[in-house]
């Protein structure tokens, strides 16, 4: 089928109750305590990382193996059913006397999402847990959210770091992708500057949404982004320049080659280093390090034709941008591909039911379609 990519870590089944269409400012304007709201009915999807990120680039024509981990029980069974009809199960762990993981999105029209999420058998998931010989075989090595995988930030970050470096000691790219930190938990008290630090250096293409960048990074800043925004959706206050940029300058220090730094609705953020820099990158993947080479800029967002969900955008698109990679695209328009990707998703309240291919969206964008800049 082609170049063979693995998209491992965190699976969870993802419940989505569906609301009307009333818009709300701010979340409390629907969810109040003592108030009964009348929902639709649940939208139920596999979700995190290797089920969005996975199976949108197997939809997009990667040659994907997927490898996750989930209880014995019925969550378990609905999620390899459901990876099952994509010919996607063969990976997946089932723990005995563990739960599968679980995500309640609350989608409502006019608010940033909000996840209530128990991480389930995904606690457990190790770097034994991945076939040497699939790692051996494979061109991309994609793995994501370590934040809610306390195998992977306990001890430092230890067990991540071990992850990548048996990726890269097999000559694959790495990929690496993050998820939100409630502040409060377990993980939130672990130190993610020095983990990135320590992670970094084995990482080919960082993929991490500027909330959960700024969190690890600089939390006195997120704690100021916060106020800034007083509960709207922090991405609509930022400044690129003064906001996302130094975050980007650290990632490059600590050894990022290729970065992207997901900006929510206004789009995505990128950086790549020196020629020299990204000949460090997976021999296997045979990226053109003079095209590459020393890019950065903003890739806004396109202008969807409806709102249903935000729930796996992020992911979908950073499937594109992978997709696109090892397809040979040039990065201009491997970044108009994952930019197109996530405002697909966005029409849909699960993640995958939106995606289009990449020869429909090369032709939408050649049509002119609108981003959200006016261009």
């Amino acid at each position: 089928m082609g170049k063979k990519v693995i998209a491992a870590g965190h699976i969870c089944l993802d419940i989505t109750p569906v609301f009307d269409g009333r818009k709300a400012k701010q979340l409390g304007d629907i969810l109040t305590p003592g108030k009964l709201v009348h929902v639709g009915e649940a939208d139920v999807h596999t979700g995190g990382s290797v089920a969005n990120t996975g199976l949108a680039m197997k939809i997009l024509g990667a040659d994907v193996s997927l490898m996750g981990k989930v209880g014995e029980d019925v969550f378990g069974k609905i999620v390899c059913d459901a990876l099952r009809a994509y010919d996607a199960d063969g990976g997946m762990i089932v723990a005995r006397g563990e739960s599968t993981s679980y995500t309640v999105a609350l989608a409502v029209p006019g608010v940033d999402r909000v996840f209530l999420h128990n991480p389930g058998a995904n606690h457990t998931f190790r770097a034994d847990d991945i076939a040497q010989k699939e790692l051996e075989e494979a061109v991309l090595f994609h793995f994501g959210y370590p934040p809610i995988m306390r195998s992977m930030y306990e001890r430092d970050g230890a067990e991540l770091v071990a992850v990548m470096k048996r990726a890269k000691a097999c000559g694959a790219a790495t990929s690496l992708d993050f998820a939100a930190i409630d502040p409060d938990s377990e993980a939130g008290r672990v130190d993610w500057r020095h983990i990135l630090e320590r992670v970094i250096p084995y990482v080919d293409i960082l993929v991490p949404s500027v909330e959960e960048l700024c969190f690890m990074l600089d939390r006195a800043r997120f704690q100021e982004w916060q106020e800034r925004a007083a509960g709207k959706d922090i991405t609509e206050i930022l400044d690129v320049e003064k906001d996302v940029v130094p975050l980007a300058e650290q990632c490059m220090a600590f050894g990022a080659k290729i970065l992207l730094i997901k900006c929510g609705a206004p789009g995505i953020y990128y950086r790549t280093g020196s020629q020299q820099t990204l000949s460090d990158v997976g021999a296997k993947l045979e990226l053109d390090t003079a095209a590459w080479a020393d890019k950065a800029g903003f890739e806004a967002s396109y202008v969807p034709e409806k709102i249903l969900s935000g729930t796996g955008a992020g992911d979908t698109s950073i499937a594109a941008f992978l997709t696109a990679i090892l397809k040979g695209y040039a990065p201009e328009m491997a970044l108009h591909l994952a930019a197109a990707t996530g405002a697909c998703c966005v029409e849909a309240y699960d993640a995958l039911s939106g995606l289009k291919s990449f020869a429909e969206l090369e032709r939408k964008i050649a049509l002119g379609w609108k981003k959200n800049n006016g261009a």
